[in-house]
């Protein structure tokens, strides 16, 4: 069936949402917008499913998100006896209509349902199937996109995203089940009613609330620092948790932003919610004409990542995730070590992509440090091994270049609550001490050396994107560079065929991990680019990484490699 075949379908059976209905009469006799809507199917990975909000095959409505709920049903009926699934959904358009969409389809699969009343933080899902021991859960988000997206996140039995074999089983029955067919469901309230399907209480917010508060290490230096924070939930999910963290380990003086409170998955005055990017603060900067503040704060819709800007000589200098990944890691083994609490087989871990300034702070406390491929399910596998090990104490912390981090083991995923709380009570102690965090990173760059982090973004959109992409990754495997910034390239790391070739010596060495669609160049002095397709979105990335013997220098040299990335991604 072509694309044509398949609009002219969805024409005459997709009659549960009215919206879709009126968007296909919309393009009607617009063969190009016909064709970005229908050309494939939104593909079912270990990112779940993750695309514009809409009509078609290639969009997240109804169809889509219960053509993968019976997938996913089927699996798991397969796999177990009595299979459970929690969910969770945060702020985004139609979020609550696909969650509960998808909770009818598992009841009328037989699959008993947990699901939070209201919306909630991705960590708080990640929670939940742990405190229920459910086979999966589901988290309906499309994390920091732009608000016409939407996405749907499935976890496995130990709190994280599934792994590749999972998600490719769930796949393989997904790709079984007819649109319009093939799905089985029923009405949410009844089957709420009848108990296939039960809302968590507020008590598990608490348990989870409680798990966070056991990271804080110094509840009495932030009563008495007397922090100003001024934070944006940037109309997600962050407002009731973060607040009320903040408020248990005594940081009182909290200014919300007020156009950013409330839930919006229209993203008023934020297109793009994202930490990362300094449009996220341009509303938290302006309140500080008349409250200056010691941090602003700001978590993404489904609150799992957050970002910072710290007040420094009567400017708010943006912290990047690398930099924040740092300080927290620096914090939390000091304070273990002051306290005795640290254990002698500390692990940390982060991906590979991030900052391996980290390894060297890690290195001078004699904590293990592990290098994992993109995505925290990874940093989640390592916590649930430690576990079953009897050894989740020695677990410190993980994180992600991205604006991800985790302390503690209450959760699988990157956990902006904990991160939010740790943030500020790390600017409460230096406040005391008479450091705000930059001095505390100009601190730790003089120490362990200069450490610049550069990330390229390159869209490709429409249908002949994501073709664009393969011949990119294509070509640099076929012509590698030989240099990059103006230094010869001296190690090339293929994660797709698990070899790092020496080009020196042309040794070649196993890497030990699972295949994955990157390619590492590094270059002499311990610089380098790495260069990965997004797996959530139709972009390709370039992490630049430079060492100086100075930020200026370091920086200079980093601009230089991104000047060569841009280039290695043109086609």
């Amino acid at each position: 069936m072509d694309y044509r075949e398949k609009y002219e379908l969805w024409q005459k059976k997709a009659v549960l949402d009215s919206d879709l209905t009126a968007e296909l009469n919309s393009v009607k006799g617009n063969d190009e917008e016909i064709l970005d809507r229908f050309y494939c199917d939104l593909e079912f990975g270990t990112a779940g499913l993750r695309g514009v909000i809409g009509a078609g095959t290639n969009r997240m409505n109804v169809y889509t998100v219960g053509r993968a709920t019976q997938g996913l049903a089927d699996y798991l009926n397969s796999k177990y006896s009595k299979p459970s699934v929690a969910i969770a959904y945060d702020s985004r358009i139609k979020s609550e209509v696909f969650a509960k969409f998808a909770a009818g389809v598992l009841s009328a699969n037989g699959v008993k349902v947990y699901i939070y009343p209201e919306l909630v933080p991705t960590p708080m899902l990640s929670f939940a199937v742990r405190h229920y021991k459910t086979s999966s859960g589901i988290i309906i988000t499309a994390s920091h996109n732009p608000a016409e997206y939407n996405g749907y996140k499935c976890y496995n039995p130990n709190g994280y995203q599934m792994t590749d074999e999972e998600a490719d089983l769930t796949y393989t029955y997904i790709q079984k089940v007819d649109y319009f067919g093939g799905i089985k469901s029923e009405d949410f309230e009844t089957a709420l009613a009848e108990g296939r399907i039960e809302y968590i209480p507020q008590s598990v917010n608490e348990l989870f609330l409680n798990e966070v508060q056991k990271q804080c290490c110094n509840s009495e230096d932030c009563k008495k620092a007397g922090l100003k924070v001024i934070y944006t939930p940037l109309n997600g999910t962050g407002n009731k948790p973060v607040r009320e963290i903040l408020s248990r380990i005594g940081v009182d003086d909290v200014t919300v932003v007020p156009e950013q409170e409330m839930p919006d998955g229209n993203f008023p005055t934020c297109p793009f919610p994202n930490p990362e990017i300094k449009q996220a603060f341009e509303c938290a900067l302006k309140m500080t004409d008349k409250i200056k503040a010691d941090i602003l704060l700001a978590t993404d819709p489904d609150c799992d990542r957050v970002g910072i800007a710290v007040l420094q000589n009567g400017e708010y200098v943006l912290m990047s995730g690398n930099e924040v990944g740092v300080m927290m890691l620096n914090y939390l083994l000091s304070q273990k070590k002051e306290s005795g609490t640290l254990s002698e087989n500390a692990v940390c871990a982060k991906s590979f992509v991030s900052t391996n300034l980290a390894a060297e702070v890690a290195r001078s406390y004699g904590c293990e440090i592990k290098n994992l491929l993109t995505g925290f399910k990874y940093i989640g596998e390592v916590i649930t091994e430690l576990e079953n090990q009897g050894k989740a104490e020695d677990f410190v912390m993980g994180f992600e270049e991205s604006y991800g981090y985790l302390a503690g083991t209450h959760a699988r995923d990157k956990d902006a609550v904990v991160a939010s709380m740790l943030i500020c009570e790390m600017a409460s102690y230096y406040k005391l001490r008479g450091k705000t965090l930059y001095d505390v990173m100009q601190e730790l760059y003089r120490e362990y050396g200069f450490y610049c982090n550069i990330l390229g973004n390159y869209a490709f959109k429409g249908a002949s994107g994501m073709e664009k992409m393969g011949k990119i990754m294509e070509n640099l495997r076929e012509n590698p560079p030989k240099a990059l910034g103006g230094m010869k390239v001296v190690c090339i790391s293929d994660y797709k065929t698990g070899i790092e070739k020496n080009l020196e010596t042309l040794e070649e060495k196993k890497i030990s991990l699972p295949s994955s669609n990157v390619i590492a160049y590094e270059t002499e002095g311990k610089n380098s680019v790495i260069i990965r397709p997004s797996g959530t979105e139709p972009k390709i990335k370039a992490y630049v990484t430079a060492v100086g013997d100075s930020f200026d220098s370091a920086r200079a040299l980093a601009e230089k490699l991104k000047a060569d990335a841009d280039k290695l991604t043109e086609i």
